[in-house]
């Protein structure tokens, strides 16, 4: 299953000093910048990448459960400092299946209006 996965700073992550921003951008940016293209070289990044101007990821991920999901993120250095949502994707065809049955539920219902 794709996952869109969003990452941001947290607030409480934030410093404006020199050493801590030094010291950030070693141990958990560039760890995890780095944990991101071995995960996208073994196929679970799919597209994505870091998101210009913010300290932020956008990815879409593939996982076979939500479980590994949580790992596979859970696993990246800096996710302790970040706000992350999940929205499950589904595929093109799979949402046509689903509404296909809608649409001949709605015709059904103009067709029978006609009829009167």
């Amino acid at each position: 299953m794709k996952y869109l996965v969003e990452m941001k700073l947290a607030d409480s992550g934030r410093s404006t000093n020199p050493q801590d921003g030094a010291v950030f951008i070693e141990r958990y940016i560039l760890p995890s910048l780095a944990a991101c293209k071995e995960l996208e070289a073994a196929g679970k990044i799919l597209a994505g990448g870091a998101v210009a101007g913010a300290i932020a990821l956008a990815l879409i991920v593939e996982a076979e459960s939500i479980q590994e999901l949580d790992e596979l993120l859970a696993g990246l250095p800096i996710w302790p400092r970040m706000e992350t949502s999940v929205v499950p994707l589904t595929t093109f065809d799979g949402r046509m299946a689903a509404v296909r049955p809608r649409l001949e539920r709605l015709k059904s219902i103009l067709q029978s209006k006609t009829q009167v």
